[in-house]
């Protein structure tokens, strides 16, 4: 070997500029590699996520920093998927949207984290109610599935119950109705158009429901699965009445389509958020739900373009005049709007979805 030092070779421009990129790389990770804080949220999509993203998520994320991610799927796949998470051990998703009354079922505490100490911080909070944080979930709003009908002239008569949605004569076009693991309130609707009065619906006819839905049957054009679905039928013009969510509605009013409701065919229901056991970002999650708690403001901006009842007093104050004019009132709640038997539909639900899936296949 021989003992001459080999010359040193001057680098030109171009390959300086290649070397410091090189040692910039290894200084500085890839931004794929870079941590981010984040929490991971199943929600159904379309406006209502827009209106929750507006006015809950992009707040949170501006206060601290942390990004909401949102996974869209019907509510049937949210529960099967958070079932499935739980068992294998493999958990992705933080929260969930969930519907009150399935909230408050033995299959949900099995896959969701009981809040009860959670809720603990709420309970002198004068403006929340006792259910706003419970073991189940945190209130995210209260809401209905009612009647809602594309509208024509002033002069032409409305659909006001749920015996106008089967009198396809004075009320002629397609009908929509929800067709996935929660067939209670189709089956409530149709015994309440078949004369059963509102205190005497529950414990369902069962037999009765489903011998009144085979004469509407033939003038279903959709069964939504989705929210989304309920709104792009209206807007194709796939049915002219139809059961859907009254925040599914208010969207579709806000976006300038003719539709109009009734809250005289109506059920009260709502969502709860709820943190699946062993959420990756755990943390995170209950930041944002707190968050949602301790901000009226969100909760009014998401209502108000909704159409539904915050968990707070004070943010159902700070919804304007002309949008609360159009919420249930005290006398729809009174008078027409039903409120279910959370605890007979919670043990009747096997029974429910295996009538339901033989007679709508």
């Amino acid at each position: 070997m021989s003992s001459k030092s080999h010359p040193t070779r001057k680098l030109q421009p171009q390959q300086l500029a290649c070397v410091a990129a090189s040692l910039l790389w290894l200084l500085v990770p890839p931004q794929s590699a870079m941590a981010t804080e984040q929490v991971i949220i199943a929600s159904t999509g379309g406006a209502y996520d827009r209106a929750l993203k507006e006015a809950w998520f992009d707040p949170f994320t501006k206060a601290t920093g942390i990004e909401v991610v949102t996974v869209v799927a019907t509510n049937a796949e949210m529960r099967a998927k958070a079932s499935a998470m739980g068992k294998t051990g493999n958990v992705t998703w933080d929260l969930y949207l969930d519907g009150e009354i399935q909230a408050a079922s033995e299959a949900h505490r099995k896959v969701t984290e009981d809040l009860t100490e959670f809720c603990r911080q709420f309970i002198d909070r004068k403006d929340l109610g006792p259910h706003a944080c419970t073991a189940g979930g945190a209130l995210l709003q209260s809401t209905a599935t009612l009647l809602a009908y594309r509208l024509g002239k002033a002069s032409d008569a409305v659909p006001e119950t749920w015996a106008d949605m089967w009198d396809t004569k004075k009320f002629p076009g397609g009908r929509a109705f929800p067709n996935f693991d929660d067939p209670w309130r189709v089956m409530a609707a149709a015994l309440l158009a078949d004369g059963v009065s509102r205190d005497k619906l529950f414990p369902l006819d069962v037999d009765r429901a489903l011998k009144k839905l085979d004469e509407i049957r033939p003038a279903v054009s959709i069964w939504w699965k989705t929210g989304d679905q309920s709104v792009q039928g209206f807007r194709n013009g796939d049915y002219s009445l139809g059961q859907i969510w009254l925040t599914r509605a208010k969207a579709m009013q806000n976006e300038g389509l003719p539709i109009g409701w009734s809250y005289k065919a109506s059920f009260l229901v709502g969502d709860r958020v709820a943190l699946i056991k062993g959420a990756p970002h755990r943390d995170n999650a209950l930041k944002l739900m707190a968050f949602w708690l301790n901000s009226p403001q969100a909760q009014a901006k998401a209502c108000a373009i909704l159409s539904c009842t915050p968990p707070s007093s004070e943010a159902v104050a700070l919804i304007p005049e002309d949008v609360r004019k159009s919420m249930p009132s005290a006398e729809d709640v009174r008078d027409s709007i039903v409120v279910p038997d959370a605890d007979w539909i919670n043990a009747n639900t096997a029974i429910l979805l295996q009538r339901w899936n033989n007679w709508v296949r």
